[in-house]
């Protein structure tokens, strides 16, 4: 299953897009510099709504999993020299620092207070994160942004309005397998291949304009 509506992104075509290796490291090159330093020595890895300990995980899915059993899955993943992404809604913090990651960022959910993570997450954001030209980052789904890959968590049922002619991906843990996903593999299997960028867009929009002005 493609990236879309709620899914987890399968097997598609390799293609090297913003992805410079240096000896078995990879830097992926097309994040903005502000968030490149992710990709430094080691892999970044996305994941949301972990809640681990929250005691109304089991309303949202019955077969949800115990914390311990999500780190052993994280850190089966994510090693010391990777950069671990939480899209919010992390739950109990004593948790955090039993993952792997060399480091971690967070992404404030809804459940989540600052204050409560400053200690364990290395970077704190409040709000949606554009980390490049094709990729947003945020806890709840963002509507009407047909030029981006929008990577987000909060849904756990697929009940979300997502629009069909937007590109989501849902990294809410337990629609996930409470896996986290590698942003450098999902760039290079072609997720943003088919996403025109905004800055395309705006190029094609003014040139248009530009050509009626003209009589052309």
């Amino acid at each position: 299953m493609a990236a879309g509506k709620c899914g987890c992104w399968d097997d598609g075509s390799f293609i090297k897009r913003g992805i410079l290796r240096e000896g078995t490291r990879a830097m992926i090159q097309s994040l903005y510099e502000p968030f490149r330093h992710w990709s430094d020595g080691g892999s970044v890895f996305l994941l949301s709504d972990t809640h681990f300990d929250d005691s109304d995980c089991k309303l949202m899915d019955p077969n949800w999993i115990m914390p311990e059993e999500q780190i052993k899955i994280i850190n089966s993943i994510v090693h010391k020299g990777d950069t671990f992404v939480c899209l919010g809604d992390v739950g109990n913090a004593k948790y955090v620092p039993m993952i792997n990651a060399r480091r971690k960022v967070l992404l404030l959910g809804n459940h989540d207070a600052r204050g409560a993570y400053k200690n364990v997450f290395d970077e704190i954001y409040a709000g949606p994160l554009f980390i490049s030209e094709k990729i947003l980052l945020s806890h709840e789904p963002i509507y009407g942004l047909t030029w981006c890959l929008n990577i987000h968590g909060h849904d756990h049922n697929g009940t979300e309005p997502y629009s069909e002619d937007c590109k989501y991906l849902n990294l809410a843990a337990n629609v996930c397998g409470y896996t986290p996903v590698n942003l450098g593999k999902l760039i290079k299997k072609g997720i943003l291949s088919d996403i025109v960028g905004i800055h395309r867009i705006t190029i094609d929009q003014a040139t248009e304009r530009k050509r009626r002005r003209e009589g052309v």
